[in-house]
């Protein structure tokens, strides 16, 4: 084993290493967290005062003062002794705040500030989620408005099929994103706080508290949440608020991830027709070996992690399904990790997502010749039509289409030359069509449809108007990786 120098050679996670933001990652760091905790047990104690429990000013200003006096290694030792995490903080908190320590987590069990907290992390994430989304459909709307006129070759089952536009298949990938942005915006606005609850939910030893006055447990639990920001409660726990709310939340992630990655295959294939291709920096290297080759790595990131992301809801659902009672235990571990990874990973996908949509390169040419090769083939009903008019007759006509375009079609794959099925139909007198005649039914615009006015009515009706109400000027970090 090679020996590297360095005070931690253990194993790093790589979403926080190389490719979520350090803005995501704080969501989920230590300092947030364990920080939560501490706002948790001053906005208990100051609501516990302010509704008669006597609790004195000195403690307040003790626990008030030392919120962000956290020694990690402390509470490491502590919890080592003491094997509860909750409890090992409760100890530090004392230790810093010596006037406030009978008072800290009065009343309270120890998922009143986990599960709290956890909904406050959601809550957080959500939000820089929900730039991200915004910052992605902002910069494809750029992109599709650019190339909204500009003919391509459709495809269905990957194959050549009637011509569509460049910024037409863009505004497929946009509409994803609104229906994410849908989804995410109905999550927020339902989210929940747990407030105080007790072991099982019933609140006892806060009606012992305030003397069977229920009124006042019921403010207890609005103050806090509101010094917290929220503005709801669930109006009924257990020990835990539901799990099943983390399986919405991350099923909410996973459909954004589905979005990203439909796109990111998109953009793959595409780069492989040599149409589309990601951004490709001056000095980027796209293959150690092969030092020609423009390798799609960020598309080909962004359906990895959002692969992760999708599985990942496995977890929130399993833990959901198998809670027993007022609260199990075997749901901790588990979303210690599986909740901060979706969250990391959808964090980078976005990133990724946003910086190749914002430098898509436009292979115009290669397009053209593309179209040129097959719209032979999708022109011939017009010309059938045109020949039919004039006199022709349509059975004979299609057999001789059917003929040409068989002949056409092997010179191009038996033989790897230029399709000429024009050339032939232009010396079938049958048809008596001139070349003029006939290469005005080959221009591509003619094959897209409302495909360009469709680019147009869907930005201004349905992308301008959410970019407009939305705040989309955030600055994206760079990607890490």
């Amino acid at each position: 084993m090679a020996v590297i120098d360095g005070p931690d050679t253990g194993y790093r996670n790589p979403l926080v290493e190389r490719y979520a933001s350090r803005e995501m990652s704080a969501i989920f760091s230590p300092a947030f967290k364990f920080g939560t905790w501490r706002k948790l047990w001053l906005a208990l104690a100051e609501a516990e005062q302010a509704l008669g429990l006597e609790i004195p000013d000195s403690a307040i200003t003790a626990m008030r003062a030392q919120l962000d006096n956290i020694d990690l290694t402390r509470a490491a030792e502590l919890e080592k002794r003491l094997r509860h995490d909750v409890m090992a903080h409760v100890h530090h908190f004392g230790e810093v705040a010596p006037d406030a320590k009978a008072f800290i987590h009065l009343g309270a069990t120890s998922a009143y500030v986990t599960d709290n907290t956890e909904l406050l992390q959601h809550r957080d994430a959500l939000m820089l989620v929900r730039r991200r989304l915004l910052a992605c459909v902002a910069a494809l709307a750029v992109f599709a408005r650019e190339h909204r006129s500009l003919p391509t070759l459709g495809f269905t089952h990957f194959q050549p099929a009637q011509p569509t536009t460049v910024g037409k298949r863009a505004t497929l990938w946009i509409q994803d994103l609104l229906l994410d942005l849908e989804e995410l915006d109905f999550r927020l606005d339902n989210i929940r706080f747990r407030g105080v609850r007790g072991t099982t939910g019933t609140e006892a030893s806060f009606l012992e508290l305030f003397n069977g006055d229920g009124s006042k447990v019921d403010e207890l639990n609005r103050r806090i949440a509101s010094a917290m920001g929220f503005d709801r409660l669930y109006a009924v726990t257990g020990q835990t608020y539901t799990r099943k709310t983390d399986y919405a939340y991350l099923a909410s992630l996973a459909g954004i991830a589905t979005s990203s990655s439909k796109f990111a295959h998109d953009i793959r294939l595409l780069q492989h027709l040599k149409e589309i291709e990601e951004p490709f920096e001056d000095e980027q290297i796209g293959s150690s070996a092969m030092a020609y080759k423009r390798n799609p790595m960020r598309t080909e990131r962004i359906s990895a992690l959002a692969r992760h992301v999708i599985v990942l809801t496995m977890d929130p659902a399993f833990t959901a399904a198998t809670q027993w009672l007022e609260r199990t235990l075997d749901d901790s571990a588990n979303r210690r990790v599986a909740i901060p990874e979706a969250y990391l990973g959808i964090d980078a996908v976005l990133l990724l997502q946003h910086n190749v949509g914002a430098g898509l390169v436009v292979r115009s040419g290669v397009i053209r010749r593309h179209l040129d090769d097959e719209l032979p083939f999708m022109a011939t009903e017009t010309i059938l039509m045109h020949a039919v008019r004039r006199g022709g007759d349509r059975q004979d006509l299609h057999e001789r289409i059917r003929r040409h375009s068989v002949a056409a079609a092997e010179r191009v794959k038996d033989h790897g030359e230029r399709n000429d099925l024009m050339e032939r139909i232009i010396a079938d007198s049958a048809f008596g069509m001139d070349r003029a005649e006939i290469e005005s039914m080959l221009d591509p615009a003619r094959f897209t449809g409302r495909a360009a006015e469709q680019v147009n009515n869907f930005l201004r009706n349905e992308v301008e108007p959410v970019l407009e109400r939305m705040n989309t000027k955030d600055a994206v970090p760079e990607l890490r990786a």
